[in-house]
């Protein structure tokens, strides 16, 4: 098994910084931003401190996911068994307000639906596709911050999630993870 080394080789006359790798004898090229100007020609190998400091100027630069968000629960709402969210595509969320005894705070950010639930609802189940468990009720990816679209009449924000889970594995047609039968 080869090992991989890793150069920087820079151009007088660009603000970036091509990086070269190579690999088991086939060489690799990329380009990141530059740390310091460096004459044309000049070859040095990476150390993790380099790339650590590329990676952060890039961040930096703006070129990166923005941070991310945590979905705030509206004025008065308690939150006594934590917090974490279930995405939903957008397309499935109204077919499940149907088809629960109750509904907590959902929210909406254009393409998902994010139903708050309490924290470890994902312990002992497997979620189905292409639902996303985010604990910390966590958005990752978001285009816009969510807003709000449901709010129960209570000050208990969450959505039963075992109703939940058996509601959106009708909707997507999967079997629930208990009722599979075990292999040996």
């Amino acid at each position: 098994m080869g090992g991989v080394a890793a150069y920087v080789v820079a151009d007088d006359d660009s603000d970036g910084v091509r990086i070269e790798a190579q690999r088991n004898g086939t060489i690799e090229r990329g380009s990141g931003t530059g740390g310091g100007h460096v004459s044309a020609g000049t070859v040095r190998p990476l150390d993790l401190n380099t790339l650590v400091r590329l990676s952060r100027r890039r961040q930096r630069a703006g070129r990166s996911t923005p941070p991310p968000l945590r979905l705030d629960l509206p004025e008065g709402m308690t939150e006594p068994l934590g917090c974490d969210a279930v995405a939903v595509p957008a397309a499935l969320g109204p077919r499940l307000m149907s088809r629960l005894p109750r509904v907590g705070c959902v929210y909406e950010d254009g393409a998902r639906w994010w139903w708050i639930v309490p924290a470890d609802s994902d312990v002992a189940m497997e979620w189905p596709a292409p639902v996303a468990y985010s604990a910390g009720a966590v958005v990752r990816d978001a285009d816009c911050r969510p807003v709000l679209i449901n709010r129960p009449a209570d000050d208990v924000p969450y959505t039963p999630p075992i109703p939940l889970y058996l509601a959106l594995c009708r909707v997507t047609g999967t079997t629930p993870g208990w009722s599979r039968a075990l292999s040996a």
